[in-house]
């Protein structure tokens, strides 16, 4: 009888054992590099079709995610946003090291295909320290808009990039959403 026993525990477990292995062969972990940069996430591979993690890919992308919880249902918006820099009315991307001075953000927005409740422009340094140049409620119901910050004066201590990034906040959220990046070079 106990005998018995052991051959049917044995061979239980020989059956979970293969069953695990098949399912481990059967999905295969995937490395995931965005702009050179390996995500954290990375994804699998199972039955011939790759998953990848969804929020970590929209952001890199700079697009909005909006989860039904409902419907189990994810949706992602990648509006246009293009900005642009203005000094004393003059175009800029690049300024010396120390550089001290005032300039406004204007930015274009199309294909805008959610609702959002506002805005926000700011400004990081090259050791990601933000700075909020303006944050403002939106009520639109376009899909396309144009938004200008009022002046602001800053100054470039470090060498290195300081990102400007457009942030919208979708309607009934509290989360900002990074939909825009410009760069400026402080030499």
């Amino acid at each position: 009888m106990k005998f018995r026993k052991v051959v049917i525990l044995l061979t239980l477990l020989s059956l979970w054992g293969g069953t695990m292995l098949f399912a481990d062969s059967a999905t295969q972990k995937v490395r995931v590099v965005i702009n050179s940069l390996d995500q954290d996430d990375g994804g699998i591979v199972s039955e011939g079709k790759t998953y990848l993690p969804l929020r970590q890919l929209a952001t890199s992308m700079q697009a909005i995610v909006e989860w039904d919880n409902q419907n189990k249902r994810a949706t992602v918006y990648k509006p246009n946003v293009h900005m642009f820099l203005f000094q004393n009315n003059a175009v800029f991307g690049n300024v010396a090291k120390g550089y001290q001075g005032k300039f406004k953000v204007f930015a274009q927005i199309d294909n805008l295909k959610t609702n959002i409740a506002a805005v926000k422009v700011s400004i990081f340094d090259p050791y990601g320290k933000e700075k909020v140049i303006q944050t403002e409620a939106v009520n639109t119901t376009k899909d396309n808009f144009w938004y200008a910050t009022d002046e602001i004066e800053y100054k470039f201590e470090s060498s290195g990039k300081y990102p400007i990034r457009f942030f919208v906040k979708q309607k009934g959220s509290d989360e900002w959403t990074a939909v825009s990046e410009k760069l400026i070079s402080s030499l």
